[in-house]
């Protein structure tokens, strides 16, 4: 079958990867790409939210599958898009349509979701500019931190932590009445702070019946300990070690079931991937957000322990025969490392020479930002690399990923060396 992959960062590049594995595909496609997904299948230079360039091409190219990598474009509708036109409705779109994509692109709805199918989740209320003063009064109710969040999407960086009062009030007051993150902050949700530690649960569902992936735990902050400025992530590790069975008994039965059975009742067609970003509270996991697609770096670690067909699973998805489909995992650990521009997630230069990329063994080199400049292989973004190993626990899976980090390097490149820090002093305790 012939499949169109949307995007072009490491997320992008691990499902290419594993499309291509496969014994059913018989041409891939990548839009735009990156110069890993290059190796993977044909880039086309078509942008992800161009949905009259993305029909046309599936038009001459005869594709049969389209996988939407990033959130623009599901919350934009791309898949609404292919439902109303008669020339391109028979193509299968894994991910969801715009009015399930709400589960991400509103943290208002997902809110009053979780709060109506009795999800647990931080106690919060919503605000607009012109409710700024019961904000005030409802962040002086609260004990620090104070979490703020854009309503919409804002490209990762819409959630603030604040340790004062007096600054929760003006960042509310700049996202409110300043538009600091435009649209996305015309209404914002204050919640109470949660306490734990993080980790990522993924399933496939095809709106009826779903399949769970391995969870993960990824790592936001540029510094070392969790430090510093939030980043796309930098890295992230499967499983998790404090993730036993009795937790994930917990998490299926309080927030995946009621998930999957809320979004029917409520009549949403959900076919796709479902992000469920928790927090282990004291052994009880709360839901901090959701993503209406896979995270990333998570991508990087759960997709290499699949050991199923992944098209076997898209079909399942496609024909809402999800039930009948099988998933075998990769019982070894999985364990990413970012390899990212100096300067990142602030201003950073791009262009730059990557060398040793064929160095890399037993490892899987996948790119984030990059591009081709003839036989060169070149920056291109904040996040570059992402290096993946395998090992027989999380300690071996680090150890060999960063014995491969070593052996890439372009000007100024970074990397976190504590990827795991926190999972290890779980074990400890």
């Amino acid at each position: 079958m012939n499949v169109l992959v949307l995007g072009s960062g490491g997320r992008e590049h691990a499902f290419a990867w594993k499309i291509a594995q496969s014994s059913q595909i018989d041409k891939l496609f990548i839009a735009p790409g990156n110069a890993g997904t290059a190796q993977e299948g044909t880039n086309v230079d078509i942008a992800v939210d161009d949905f009259d360039a993305i029909k046309a091409f599936c038009l001459q190219e005869k594709i049969e599958f389209v996988f939407v990598g990033p959130e623009l474009p599901l919350v934009n509708g791309v898949h609404d898009f292919f439902l109303a036109d008669d020339e391109i409705k028979h193509i299968a779109i894994i991910g969801p349509n715009k009015e399930a994509a709400q589960l991400e692109g509103s943290k208002d709805f997902s809110k009053k979701f979780m709060q109506k199918y009795n999800i647990p989740t931080a106690k919060y209320q919503t605000f607009t500019k012109d409710t700024l003063e019961n904000g005030y009064a409802f962040l002086e109710k609260l004990k620090p931190p104070y979490v703020l969040k854009a309503d919409g999407l804002a490209a990762g960086k819409g959630v603030l932590i604040l340790n004062k009062l007096d600054e929760a009030k003006k960042e509310l007051k700049s996202m409110l009445t300043d538009a600091k993150f435009g649209d996305a902050s015309s209404r914002v949700v204050i919640e109470e702070f949660l306490d734990g530690i993080e980790l990522s649960v993924f399933v496939v569902t095809d709106g009826q019946s779903y399949k769970k992936l391995p969870e993960a735990k990824d790592y936001k902050r540029i510094g070392e300990g969790d430090t510093g400025l939030n980043t796309g992530g930098m890295g992230a590790v499967s499983p998790v070690p404090f993730a036993d069975q009795g937790f994930m008994d917990k998490i299926e039965n309080q927030i995946i079931i009621p998930t999957v059975k809320g979004l029917r009742k409520e009549g949403i067609d959900y076919q796709g991937f479902i992000f469920f970003g928790l927090i282990n509270v004291k052994n009880d996991p709360y839901v901090i957000e959701y993503n209406c697609r896979m995270g990333d770096p998570e991508t990087e670690v759960v997709i290499p322990r699949l050991k199923s067909d992944i098209l076997e699973l898209f079909e399942g998805v496609a024909t809402r025969t999800l039930s009948e489909r099988d998933v075998e995992f990769d019982d070894r650990t999985a364990a990413t490392v970012m390899m990212v521009s100096g300067g990142y997630p602030g201003a950073y230069e791009k262009e730059k020479m990557i060398n040793g990329l064929n160095n890399a063994h037993d490892a899987v080199v996948f790119h984030a930002g990059t591009k081709k400049d003839g036989p060169k292989v070149l920056t291109a973004g904040g996040r570059v690399l992402s290096v993946t190993a395998y090992g027989k626990n999380m300690e071996k899976a680090l150890e060999r990923a960063y014995e491969n980090v070593k052996k890439i390097d372009f000007e100024k490149a970074y990397s976190r060396s504590d990827i795991g820090f926190d999972l290890k002093e779980v074990k400890k305790k």
